[in-house]
């Protein structure tokens, strides 16, 4: 403020009455006179408008005022509202305007009109302009490619579609399995089962090139893609096999007869171990993404983990009050599951496997049918049924809905991720397949593409 302000000297006096002090009248003489300089400063560039200093009281508190309070009086100075609120009879004439600061919009903003969110000051909300929000990622609503998928059973229990790494899909259509390039698009026929049996489960090794087929007699079939070629056939199964998992060089499987048998394709044994811990058929498996631990659900509505070394389950949860086929590892925190209920639970349930925590639970108000955790953003996507038939994708850990998909018309049994993580294909009863492109890419994190209805086409997996 000393910068903006003039002096306006007086006419020139004596060096000898400059260098005396003023003298004050003597009550003993009334003739004597009284010398002094005045310093009378221009105010019209002195600003002082900023200050707000002629205008009326205002009980404003913006972050110049406390900023520069906190500075003069200390941090603990009250604000002038507050000062005046509890001192009625104070004269805020004098004392609420001094630091009242009014932005000045003819010049530069002030670097104190943006909050510090490490400072003790905050900004009120007609101090500074609201940082702007970052739009929601674009999904689109409708798949860009649907495949035909005659006899794709309506089955909740069974495992009928999934993607392999070399960007190969399988399906298993009543007693044959069928695999469709998502490169070209050519379909193979891959192997017939025959009358007497059916596909239950399908899963690719992690390499991409071995199918695993569980069957309706309990057999588990070991397939060389490349080749069309079977090249192993395990049995230990009673009754159907209706769900497949693939470690770096273990296949899990379960069947409705309760059991989980380990295959090791390594040793000519149709199986190493079995795990026998529910009382119901099992219909979910996935192993961790390190190998190390195995969960599993069954139609007791329990949720077991495993690990190689030992028989029993390491955990046992039994919060689900349904089927539990729906389950995914996150793989953007270790120890982190996720599990869903059928049409009496209806319930997404997260769980820390390393302390047996539950940590979040969300009613999505459908049968939950399928998980998949996406590699490229730290989101879930979900597969219901009965009664709304839509997929949905959720933002983790707070469990905000990105987007709700439809377009099946009967319960979404079956849920597979692409290589690259951005696309989803979803399988139905209503023998049909539909790909989603709903999440980004691992690199660039920007929204897809709709492409909408302008690529949207049908055809035929057989």
């Amino acid at each position: 403020m000393a910068a903006a302000l003039r002096l306006d000297p007086q006419p020139p006096v004596g060096s000898r009455r400059l260098a005396e002090p003023p003298r004050t009248p003597s009550p003993s003489s009334s003739k004597s006179t009284t010398y002094s300089d005045r310093f009378i400063p221009c105010r019209s560039s002195s600003r002082l408008h900023n200050f707000a200093l002629l205008d009326s009281p205002s009980k404003d508190d913006t972050p110049y005022s406390r900023l520069l309070r906190a500075e003069l009086f200390g941090p603990d100075s009250p604000s002038p509202a507050s000062a005046s609120a509890s001192s009625p009879n104070t004269n805020t004439n004098t004392n609420t305007n001094l630091f009242r600061f009014k932005k000045d919009h003819s010049a530069a903003t002030s670097p104190f009109a943006a909050a510090d969110p490490h400072s003790h000051c905050t900004a009120g909300s007609g101090d500074t302009a609201a940082s702007p929000h970052k739009p929601p990622r674009k999904v689109p609503k409708t798949p860009h490619k649907v495949l035909d998928a005659p006899s794709l059973q309506d089955d909740f229990y069974l495992n009928l579609v999934d993607w392999s790494s070399h960007n190969m899909l399988a399906v298993g259509l009543g007693t044959c399995v069928y695999l469709w390039s998502a490169s070209n698009s050519k379909v193979t026929k891959l192997c017939d089962l025959g009358p007497r049996d059916t596909v239950c489960a399908v899963h690719w090794s992690r390499e991409g090139s071995y199918l695993a087929i569980g069957t309706g007699l309990g057999d588990v079939q070991i397939w060389d893609s490349s080749r069309c070629k079977r090249i192993r056939n395990m049995g230990g199964h009673h009754t159907r096999a209706g769900v497949l998992a693939w470690s770096s060089c273990i296949l899990s499987s379960g069947s409705r007869d309760k059991n989980i048998l380990q295959h090791d394709i390594r040793v000519p044994s149709d199986y190493i171990s079995k795990f026998s811990g529910h009382r119901s058929e099992v219909c979910g498996l996935k192993w961790s993404h390190d190998d190390r631990e195995l969960a599993s659900g069954g139609n007791d509505n329990q949720l077991l983990v495993w690990n190689q070394r030992s028989q029993q389950p390491l955990l046992r949860f039994t919060e689900h009050t349904a089927a539990v086929k729906a389950i995914a590892w996150s793989p953007h925190q270790q120890g982190l599951l996720a599990s869903g209920g059928g049409t009496a639970d209806r319930c997404i349930r997260f769980w820390n496997t390393a302390n047996g925590n539950v940590l979040n639970s969300i009613d999505t108000g459908s049968q939950v049918c399928n998980l998949a955790w996406c590699k490229n953003v730290n989101e879930i996507v979900s597969t219901h049924g009965y009664s709304q038939n839509q997929i949905m994708v959720w933002k983790y850990p707070s469990m905000s809905k990105v987007a709700t998909l439809t377009g099946h018309t009967m319960r979404v049994l079956y849920l597979a991720s692409s290589p690259d993580g951005q696309t989803i294909v979803t399988g139905a009863g209503d023998e049909t397949l539909r790909f989603w492109n709903i999440f980004p890419s691992v690199k660039t994190q920007t929204p897809v593409r709709d492409i909408g209805l302008w690529s949207f086409s049908r055809s035929h997996i057989r």
